[in-house]
């Protein structure tokens, strides 16, 4: 599928994804900042703003979301930070999991690694389900949320990629947690915690921090190697 990319600037690329039932613009006080500097590319994810919102139920599974991003990789000059926040930042983890050398760094805001527990996996899902009308989206694309494996937890301990967690201070305390996991456990991550940051501090008084933050931090990476 081939996704609504909003693009702006010049120079090294960074990918930014947004949350589910938000859209590509969710970024613009942050890919302003940015594009002075870097080519900025803010993807609508499948079924969300200008991207194609098809019947199949299939086109809403995160591996056919993440092939979708592949595309939008394989356009570009050089190799990309990608930046995601909530569910864009689970797809950024997950790709960064399964396609080690495809980003030089990678940026996740207010997410998580999954779970490794079946069991707390169904709980997600089952909220998820429960929860999809509240997004404003179809239900077919609400199963973006789904979480079907614990493909990041199982391969976190081998995740070399270069990784910087954003946490809002004010947001809900598990985020902190996942990005302490996370620092903890993945070779390259660390985690930063954004005072008074709510769950969208991207798009609010913090985005200048946020741009900042992702700015010196795509100065710095290199890409990975097998």
């Amino acid at each position: 599928m081939q996704l609504n990319v909003i693009r702006r600037g010049s120079g090294p690329s960074v990918v930014l994804l947004h949350g589910l039932g938000m859209s590509a613009s969710t970024w613009d006080a942050v890919a302003e900042r940015l594009a002075d500097r870097h080519t900025v590319l803010a993807v609508d994810l499948p079924g969300h703003g200008g991207s194609p919102c098809p019947d199949d139920p299939d086109a809403f599974t995160r591996d056919a979301a993440l092939a979708d991003l592949d595309e939008v990789i394989a356009g570009l000059d050089d190799v990309p930070v990608i930046v995601g926040h909530s569910l864009g930042g689970y797809l950024a983890l997950a790709h960064a999991a399964t396609r080690p050398t495809a980003s030089r760094g990678i940026v996740v805001l207010n997410t998580g690694p999954g779970f490794r527990d079946a069991e707390k996996r169904e709980g997600w899902n089952e909220r998820s389900r429960r929860n999809a009308h509240r997004f404003g989206v179809p239900e077919r694309v609400a199963a973006l949320n789904l979480q079907e494996d614990s493909v990041v937890m199982d391969r976190v301990a081998e995740m070399t990629t270069p990784t910087i967690v954003l946490a809002g201070g004010d947001d809900r305390p598990e985020y902190a947690g996942a990005g302490e996991y996370l620092q903890r456990k993945m070779p390259d991550a660390r985690l930063v915690v954004l005072d008074g940051g709510g769950h969208s501090m991207h798009e609010d008084t913090h985005a200048s921090d946020v741009a900042e933050i992702i700015a010196e931090f795509a100065a710095s990476a290199r890409p990975t190697t097998d």
